[in-house]
């Protein structure tokens, strides 16, 4: 294990790793179909407040409104993310037949060997569209072929065997965002643990994300374990549906805010649905943890917010993960967290400039012993 995901010479109660979006910095198929120049700091800063008390529009404090070509903003959020704990980074993955979005920070962070900071790579395998909920125009099609697992598979073999690699008990992490989106899922599992054993690196752990199917066990599609993943919107009552509604009304006016279109709930309200499903589970899973959700910067009208997600609440559901994974060995004391900069869907632990560095301190005094 490195300094880094140790927090060098403290003892850490478990391996905490935040989901990672590589989506600040311009793309040419960004240009084309959202405006030049448009980067996710696009929708962050043209957010308003929706209702009295709504945090919008949601500001970067320490880093800034960075672009993730500069190394120099890369080392700075690793640094940051070592000094209160954070085992690791993340990374967002978007491979669609052979072709690569947002890969350029990622690909220097492998080339250039910096920042010295653990990591792990997530497969978004969805296709991108118009909207952010997987309806409407599709702009990049998402296809899968037995020739594109083997390309996929040999693609990650560096990553994989790169020597900040995550690992559980020696194994690289690989991780998939909607694997029963894979037509023969288990075919693509066998052939990334394949092409693992011909380049001579240890089995993959294969890790499969709850994303859509809230109740999934993935080992039955050839994942070695569950993601259980946060937010699950489909646990709040109402939080997928258009329209209005008086459920909806009486809901959003206990907390003070009256609408009867506006998706609106509490973040301990919201967190205590997800783990009364999470309780019913039968299998081994590996539980995530989000730091606050507001998707309005995206949807609008149409977003989904958790008010009163502060840090205090944060850190209390974060010790309740860290507390219960403490019988295991370190190794597989995994806790995710999403996210470390998801800022336009205020699900983020970067520092801003009302809460500052409150919630990557909560980090540490969690992990931290």
């Amino acid at each position: 294990m490195t300094t880094a995901e140790t927090g060098g010479a403290d003892q850490v109660r478990a391996r905490v790793v935040a989901f990672y979006l590589p989506q600040f910095h311009p793309i040419p198929e960004n240009d084309r179909w959202w405006g030049t120049g448009f980067t996710e700091w696009t929708n962050v800063s043209r957010a308003r407040p929706l209702f009295r008390g709504h945090r919008q529009p949601r500001v970067p404090a320490d880093l800034g409104f960075y672009d993730l070509r500069l190394p120099e903003t890369r080392a700075d959020q690793a640094a940051l993310a070592a000094a209160h704990g954070l085992a690791g980074f993340c990374y967002w993955h978007y491979w669609f037949s052979g072709k690569r979005l947002l890969e350029r920070p990622f690909d220097e962070v492998l080339r250039s060997g910096e920042p010295d900071f653990p990591f792990c790579l997530a497969w978004a395998n969805e296709p991108w569209t118009r909207t952010w909920l997987g309806r409407g125009e599709v702009l990049q099609e998402q296809r899968y072929s037995p020739d594109d697992d083997l390309e996929h598979a040999r693609w990650l073999i560096p990553a994989l065997g790169d020597e900040r690699a995550l690992r559980v008990h020696g194994r690289p992490l690989f991780l998939v965002y909607r694997p029963d989106d894979l037509p023969e899922p288990r075919r693509t599992t066998d052939t990334l643990r394949r092409e693992c054993a011909r380049a001579g690196l240890r089995e993959p752990y294969l890790i499969g994300i709850n994303s859509w199917n809230r109740t999934a066990d993935c080992r039955t599609l050839g994942f070695d374990t569950t993601l259980d993943f946060e937010p699950q919107l489909g646990d709040l009552p109402g939080a997928l549906t258009d329209g209005t509604g008086r459920a909806r009304l009486r809901r959003n006016a206990r907390l003070g805010v009256m609408s009867a279109r506006l998706r609106v709930y509490s973040y301990a309200d919201a967190r205590r649905l997800m783990n009364r499903r999470r309780a019913r589970f039968d299998f081994p899973y590996l539980p995530t943890i989000m730091a606050g959700w507001d998707s309005t910067p995206r949807r609008g009208k149409h977003g989904v917010v958790l008010v009163d997600s502060t840090a205090h609440e944060f850190e209390a559901g974060l010790r309740e993960l860290v507390d219960a994974a403490g019988s295991k060995p370190l190794d597989d004391r995994l806790v995710f967290v999403t996210a470390w900069n998801e800022w336009a869907e205020g699900n983020y632990l970067e520092p801003d400039t009302v809460d500052g560095l409150a919630r990557l301190e909560a980090v540490r005094r969690v992990v931290i012993t």
